[in-house]
């Protein structure tokens, strides 16, 4: 009964940890929050490649609202 760590598995951990940080960040700079949209969306490409669509479909909008989220505080 033990962990398997594949390359995709920790491309997933990695997107999720890089996600988690830049959420936490955000307040910090404009730049943690585009960080926070790539972030989702390499979670989302993760989720896809593994076959867990819902997730992968969830964390495009994530990376999208977040995406806009950026965009607002730029032109603002």
């Amino acid at each position: 009964m033990g962990f398997e760590f594949d390359a995709l598995s920790l491309f997933g951990l990695a997107a999720v940890c890089a996600s988690l940080f830049c959420y936490i960040m955000e307040r910090r700079s404009p730049w943690w929050t585009l960080g926070f949209a790539f972030a989702n969306f390499a979670a989302s490409s993760y989720a896809f490649l593994q076959g867990a669509w819902p997730f992968g479909l969830i964390e495009i909008f994530w990376g999208l609202a977040a995406l806009w989220r950026w965009w607002d505080t730029r032109t603002a």
